[in-house]
Order: C-alpha cells, then sequence, then structure tokens
C-alpha cells in the first residue's frame, strides 16, 4: 500500500481545520478511511508534521555499540579466540552468525581456525 500523498494530507487536514465536516464526512469526500484521518490529525498534534513518516521495519540488531565496544576488547585482549569462545563470553545471548557480524562490521580478525573433520 502506498503512503498518500502530501497534497491530499494536507487538503484533508485543511478540510478538518475549516469546519467542512465530521471526521467521518471529510474521510468519504476524499475516499480514505476513518483511522486515517484520525492517524492524520494525532501525527500533526504529537509530531508537528503530516509528511509521510518512515518506519523502521525489520529484526532490530542484538548487539549495540557497548557491545560492540566490549567485542572489540575482547578480539584485541584474545585475538586468538575463536567465534565459539567469543559467543560463550559474551554477556548476551546469541548466536555464532551475530558475533562474525559483529566482528564484520568492527572489521576486526579474529582466529578462523575449524576443526577438521
Amino acid at each position: 500500500m502506498n503512503a498518500l500523498s502530501y497534497d491530499l494530507r494536507k487538503r484533508i487536514v485543511e478540510a478538518y481545520d475549516a469546519g467542512e465536516g465530521t471526521r467521518q464526512e471529510i474521510a468519504q469526500r476524499f475516499k480514505v478511511s476513518l483511522p486515517m484521518v484520525k492517524k492524520l490529525l494525532h501525527q500533526r498534534k504529537i509530531l508537528g508534521t503530516i509528511q509521510a513518516q518512515n518506519h523502521c521495519s525489520g529484526r532490530k540488531p542484538i548487539f549495540e555499540d557497548k557491545d560492540r565496544e566490549w567485542l572489540r576488547r575482547i578480539v584485541e585482549q584474545q585475538p586468538d579466540a575463536t567465534l565459539e569462545e567469543l559467543r560463550e563470553a559474551c554477556p548476551k545471548p546469541c548466536s555464532i552468525m551475530t558475533i562474525s557480524r559483529a566482528l564484520q562490521e568492527l572489521d576486526a580478525s579474529y582466529k578462523k581456525n575449524f576443526q577438521s573433520r
């Protein structure tokens, strides 16, 4: 579903401010839902804008800045630690892949030995 254009958002809010009808009537007039009209009015009240808002979608990263700094210090102290050892030492429950991605973001080097089969 596409966001409403700024022009349409502006006309909806202006119509409401001018007292050209109830929220329900304005929704019918502009062929939008009543919750959309309510959302625009609430957004303007809270944020001071009727622009479309970008949403931060997707899963949030497990590691925050303080966790990355912790990881950087550990790798500096123990540069030969394996991913499994780093995961076990981590104060947060996480996967080996999480540790690996965090190290890539830090551009840190670590021991890459895998047990042979």
